[in-house]
C-alpha cells in the first residue's frame, strides 16, 4: 500500500481538482451533511484558500489516487500568545477508510503545528458526525 501525504499547492491544477473532489465527496457523505457542494464553492474554493496565508491543506494519495484531505487554518491563542492550528475538515473517502489515512493526516498536521510553534490543535466536528465525535 503506497500512501503519500503532501501539502497542497493551491496553484497546482491537479491539487485543486483533487481538493474539491475530496471535499465534495465528504459533503455528499451523511457525516458531511449529504448535500453536494454548490457550484460557487466548487469553482472558487481553492482560489479563495490561496488568498489566505493562514490556510493549509494536506492531500493523501493511495496508489496515486486522492484518498484523504485535511483543511487547516492557523489561528491565535491570546492566553498562550501562540498559534493554534484548527482542523476544519478531515476527509477520507469511504472506500479507503480503516487504512490509517486519517491518523497519517493528523500526524502530518501535528508536525506542521510543531514547526509553527502552535500551543494546540483543535478539531471541528459537525453536530451529526457521530463517528468523528467518538
Amino acid at each position: 500500500m503506497n500512501l503519500n501525504v503532501i501539502i497542497a499547492d493551491y496553484l497546482n491544477k491537479q491539487h485543486a481538482r483533487d481538493l474539491v473532489f475530496l471535499l465534495n465527496t465528504y459533503a455528499l457523505d451523511p457525516a458531511g451533511g449529504g448535500v453536494e457542494l454548490n457550484s460557487y464553492a466548487k469553482e472558487n474554493l481553492v482560489k479563495e484558500l490561496a488568498k489566505l496565508p493562514f490556510a493549509f491543506s494536506l492531500l493523501c494519495y493511495l496508489e496515486n489516487v486522492p484518498a484523504g484531505l485535511v483543511n487547516c487554518f492557523t489561528l491565535f491563542s491570546t492566553f498562550q500568545c501562540k498559534p493554534v492550528v484548527n482542523i476544519h475538515d478531515l476527509i477520507v473517502v469511504d472506500r479507503y477508510r480503516r487504512k490509517g489515512i486519517s491518523q497519517l493526516l493528523l500526524n502530518e498536521v501535528e508536525k506542521i503545528a510543531r514547526v509553527k510553534g502552535a500551543c494546540k490543535i483543535t478539531l471541528e466536528v459537525l453536530e451529526n458526525n457521530h463517528a468523528a465525535k467518538n
